[in-house]
């Protein structure tokens, strides 16, 4: 009698302890890391004011694991955290909390975030690890940082891997991690909301990978809103945003007011299924870290079997890439036309073996592309357009791009380069340094819809402005007596 009766205490247990991993026990507990070291020394141990994750986590359906602004968590090799109920981790701008590897160079697995989990992440760290693989669609990602994760952990395509649904990925910063920073299964519906993150250098370990890397939407829209993407140039295959229905399924996506630079190629769509993209005012240069324009080098790059692949392109900004945009196979795409789209695309230095290629044209079909700036600083005639944009007139099988009328005047002050300004911090919260090689005068601060927010006089010994805006996305214009350049600002 006393045995069936301590087998049946053992079975009521309110959590369990099995093949090293401690599973929570379904009965709406809101779990910290404190309540988890109390209940399982096997699991969690805290010294150094830092709590040490030793063996798996199961959070179960109906519970939830909060970890708390300030703590520092580090995890062990190969440790996986699960989530099939909810998972809080917020932290605070100046308190971050801060998740990574006992030993980065022996990483933990990452988070396995389950179908109907409810996750909310702000103000949170994490390093060498797996990332998150998010198989549920509500996820809110805000605010926080991803570093040096693997390629070897939860995920195999990205360091945030979606599989559904829309969650939202707002104001964080990837860097240097082995996968794409973003990225979507080929065989899943999944329509994230990227908006104002700072990506740079990822997919470091399987470099043929763009940052962004997104396969079919469904009926939701893709947003890639306010983001800056930088590539890294001794890593030659690093794309920057990848958008593709390669296995079907429909597309719908919004690329919109991105800076993205130093990639293989800046934007790429491709795929077999119906598909409806908007690239409207991007920031598009030097896409050309591989070298090789057989192999990449386009600012934007769409190529399909089906006609029904459409691109709609409207005031981007697309420079010294290999190839402006390149249009190929059955894809179509529009430019600029007398209806919807007023064009107003911006083409400078984008060419490879000395000659210059603003837009190549390799399918049969018409390209509207009115009111564009083909030649950025001069005042072109429809003859020097043509020796730029590459359609029927140079080769008869292909179709003819539309491009008269043309939108372009001589500019007031020529460009500096691009690196002969830095500023920073950016993200930028009360006030914007800057460090500049050439004479300046002014600093204006343009709103996204193009309105003068701040102006102030500079001199060459001042490098600070002090900024008094709301939170979001500007342009700050740098003049000198000899030049001028534009730089996107984030504040917070």
């Amino acid at each position: 009698m006393m045995k069936k009766i301590t087998l049946f205490i053992a079975l009521c247990l309110s959590f369990s302890v099995f093949a090293q991993e401690f599973t929570t026990p379904d009965t709406g507990v809101n779990w910290t890391l404190e309540d988890l070291m109390e209940e399982s020394e096997e699991t969690v141990e805290f010294s150094d004011n830092t709590y040490f994750i030793k063996q798996d986590i199961m959070v179960e359906e109906s519970d939830t694991l909060t970890f708390n602004a300030g703590e520092n968590i580090r995890i062990d090799e190969e440790v996986l955290i699960t989530i099939s109920g909810s998972w809080l981790s917020i932290g605070e701008e100046e308190n971050l909390i801060d998740i990574n590897a006992t030993d980065s160079l022996t990483p933990y697995d990452g988070f396995r975030l389950q179908d109907e989990a409810l996750i909310h992440i702000d103000y949170t760290s994490f390093k060498n690890g797996g990332g998150l693989r998010v198989i549920t669609p509500n996820l809110t990602l805000t605010n926080s940082i991803f570093e040096y994760n693997t390629a070897d952990g939860v995920n195999t395509s990205g360091t945030v891997n979606i599989s559904n649904g829309a969650p939202l990925i707002e104001n964080n910063r990837f860097y240097k991690n082995a996968l794409s920073a973003v990225a979507s299964g080929a065989n899943v519906d999944a329509a994230p909301k990227i908006l104002n993150n700072y990506i740079e250098a990822n997919s470091q370990e399987v470099t043929n990978r763009p940052q962004i890397n997104l396969g079919s939407s469904g009926v939701e829209a893709i947003e890639i809103i306010g983001n800056t993407i930088i590539g890294d140039r001794d890593l030659t295959s690093i794309g920057g945003i990848s958008l593709g229905n390669l296995m079907g399924g429909q597309l719908n996506a919004l690329v919109e007011d991105n800076i993205i630079q130093d990639n293989r190629y800046g934007i790429n769509v491709q795929g077999t299924g119906d598909a409806y993209v908007e690239i409207i005012e991007n920031v598009i240069e030097d896409n050309d870290t591989e070298g090789n324009p057989a192999l990449g080098g386009s600012g934007v790059s769409m190529t399909s079997g089906s006609s029904s692949q459409v691109a709609v392109l409207t005031g981007n900004e697309i420079r010294r890439n290999l190839w402006g945009i390149t249009v190929i196979n059955e894809a179509t795409a529009n430019l600029g036309d007398d209806e919807d789209n007023p064009g107003n695309n911006i083409f400078s230095e984008n060419g490879n073996g000395g000659e210059t290629y603003a837009l190549y044209n390799n399918t049969p079909n018409t390209i509207m592309a009115k009111h564009n700036c083909w030649i950025e600083g001069e005042e072109s005639t429809l003859e020097e357009v043509a020796e730029v944009i590459f359609d029927k007139a140079d080769d008869d099988s292909l179709g003819e791009v539309i491009y008269d009328p043309i939108a372009c005047g001589v500019m007031g002050l020529p460009s500096f380069e691009k690196d002969a300004i830095t500023m920073f911090p950016n993200p930028a919260k009360d006030q914007l340094n800057f460090e500049s090689s050439v004479e300046l005068n002014q600093l204006v601060i343009f709103d996204i819809n193009g309105k003068k927010v701040q102006e102030t006089s500079i001199s060459s010994l001042q490098n600070s402005v002090d900024l008094n805006l709301d939170s979001g996305i500007y342009f700050v214009l740098f003049s000198g007596e000899n030049g001028q350049l534009t730089k996107k600002l984030v504040v917070k």
